[in-house]
């Protein structure tokens, strides 16, 4: 059994369910895996959000929709990030 606190991974399972990685091994593949999507998520979202102040200003309402609905996937990611985090500094205290 693990001494460390379960990892809230960057992606969901089944019905959005979150996933967990249950390990000691913070290098194995499905950490190295989890790090990689975590980056690739908060690069996606930084690049979201400087297309949205580009276009916000001009843009008609379909593609307000849209761009309202890739902000919050992208939040909902950035948050779940955060709370993966969030979760591991604290098992360092």
């Amino acid at each position: 059994m693990t001494d460390h606190p379960p990892r809230l991974l960057p992606w969901t399972g089944t019905e959005g369910k979150p996933c967990y990685l249950i390990t000691d091994d913070h290098d194995g593949p499905v950490s190295r895996l989890a790090d990689i999507a975590e980056s690739v998520q908060l690069g996606a979202g930084g690049q979201l959000v400087a297309h949205a102040r580009e276009i916000l200003p001009d843009a008609p309402p379909g593609e307000l929709r849209f761009l309202a609905e890739c902000l919050t996937q992208a939040l909902d990611d950035v948050l779940r990030v955060a709370q993966s985090r969030g979760r591991r500094l604290e098992g360092l205290e």
